[in-house]
């Protein structure tokens, strides 16, 4: 190998050497620099590396030759035998792609995965074992070529997934690496098994399917944390240890955190039934905070709009005065319906407990997400249990009489994205023939739509978040006047 790369390095040589000399060496070269271009153009060094390195030889011969200046009938016989030998190896290459396609394909994909770089041993491996395959080709082993590139597609391969695991895991694994080197997993070890579990199941999932990263690049990112968090714990507990704390010292920092975070929101918590509870109600207490901010930006954003339209019509009246009256009774007609809108809306209000569903408006449309409703994963079955809340879903459809119902699902972005559509779809059709066939609800003003994964409410990296995403929402379109 080692010798037929110095064949070809110093061909690339003595063309810089004679790149001055243009006229004699180009009518003595022209044929053979054809025949060279022919054979690199369909990867002949690679694909025909016998006949190749023969063309080099006599191609080096030849130009070593016409350095020496000695006689043309000797230069020339060396080109012709260089000649001959590329276009053997430019028909070999050709035949070569054609019986070597698939392991041609896996080692294009291993270079695309940098395999060379991150597995060394199974790229020179398969570089060895498809260059003997070649080999076999050339001299017409069919069998044996068969048999090596079989073997060099799968260490390629196997070399493509090493590559994509290293550029995908190698962060999170140096991270581990550093974290058992400071001895976190003694300190935090439930929360480094836990790290190295998201890693081993990133792993497992670029096992099964090496081209999709997502969810192996979303584990990653879990791995990083909890290592990050275990470092941190390993922190707390050596600190604790330098300064001597007591069990008694432990909790009453942990409580004093809650404390603090319940002061902020003006509150006042009792921790003699423990911490569980106080934390239950500060994280309700926060959630209820950010749906009603989320109501009231929403509302805000309506208002503007509606107050945005309104004075665009009244600025077109008062240039239309031919019409005057006409528009003038239309627009007090949509205040009107406007106004009774409200109204209706603030008796859907009263009908849902803030943990059943909440309520919202999207222009004239009314929405009530479901927090109450959900489903077994993967599942479409609706439990007995909710027909209460979907009783109530039934009522506030019937304060707009003669609306038009559309159930719409949505999931987080766990899964695929095709089947998390299809999931939503279904879960949605199954609430709309729930309502029509438990509750009597008219088939015809009632439809089902599934959004999948499309339109996230929440942050889908967070546990909470991805619960907030998987969601049904029922929309009533009132028939306005």
């Amino acid at each position: 190998m080692k010798h037929y790369l110095t064949l070809v390095v110093a061909i690339g040589a003595f063309h810089c050497t004679y790149a001055q000399e243009p006229t004699l060496r180009e009518t003595l070269f022209k044929e053979t620099d054809e025949a060279l271009g022919a054979a690199q153009a369909v990867d002949a060094r690679l694909l025909s590396p016998n006949h190749f390195i023969d063309g080099a030889k006599a191609y080096l011969n030849a130009e070593n030759d016409f350095e020496r200046g000695r006689s043309l009938n000797r230069i020339t016989g060396q080109l012709a035998s260089a000649i001959e030998a590329f276009t053997k190896a430019k028909e070999a290459a050709e035949n070569a792609s054609t019986s070597l396609a698939s392991p041609i394909q896996a080692r294009e994909d291993a270079i695309a995965a940098l395999a060379e770089n991150f597995a060394v041993d199974l790229w020179n491996e398969a570089e060895e074992l498809f260059r003997e395959s070649a080999k076999n080709l050339e001299t017409g082993n069919a069998e044996a070529a068969t048999e090596r590139a079989k073997k060099a597609e799968s260490l390629y391969r196997d070399a493509e997934l090493e590559g994509i695991k290293a550029q995908h895991l190698s962060h999170t694994r140096s991270l581990i690496a550093q974290a058992e080197q400071i001895e976190v997993p003694q300190y935090a070890p439930k929360t480094f098994a836990k790290a190295k579990s998201l890693l081993a199941q990133a792993e497992a999932e670029l096992n099964k399917n090496r081209y999709e990263v997502g969810l192996p690049g979303e584990l990653t990112k879990q791995a990083d944390y909890e290592t990050r968090h275990a470092e941190l714990i390993a922190n707390y507990i050596r600190g604790a240890e330098t300064e001597a704390w007591g069990v008694e010292d432990i909790i009453l920092l942990y409580e004093q955190s809650i404390l603090e975070i319940a002061a902020a929101a003006d509150k006042t918590l009792m921790l003699d039934k423990g911490s569980e509870p106080a934390a239950n109600e500060m994280a309700g207490y926060i959630r209820m905070l950010h749906d009603r901010e989320q109501q009231m930006q929403a509302d805000i954003k309506n208002e503007q709009q509606r107050n945005a339209g309104l004075e665009e019509e009244i600025r077109d009246l008062d240039e239309q005065l031919g019409t005057l009256y006409q528009e003038r009774s239309l627009l007090i007609q949509r205040i009107e319906d406007e106004a009774r809108t409200r109204d209706q809306f603030a008796k859907i209000n009263t009908i849902f407990f803030p943990q059943e569903a909440t309520v919202s408006r999207e222009g004239n449309d009314i929405i009530l997400r479901l927090l109450g409703l959900s489903f077994e994963s993967g599942g479409i079955d609706i439990r007995a249990t909710y027909d209460p809340l979907l009783q109530k879903v039934r009522e506030a459809i019937e304060v707009f009489p003669r609306s038009q119902v559309t159930v719409e699902g949505h999931t987080d972005s766990r899964g695929g994205a095709r089947s998390n559509m299809v999931l939503s779809r279904n879960r949605a059709e199954a609430v709309a023939q729930h309502l029509t066939n438990k509750f009597a609800l008219p088939a015809h003003r009632i439809g089902a739509v599934g959004y999948g994964q499309t339109q996230p409410i929440a942050n889908n990296e967070t546990e909470q978040g991805r619960t907030n995403n998987r969601r049904i929402n029922i929309r009533i379109e009132p028939q306005l006047q």
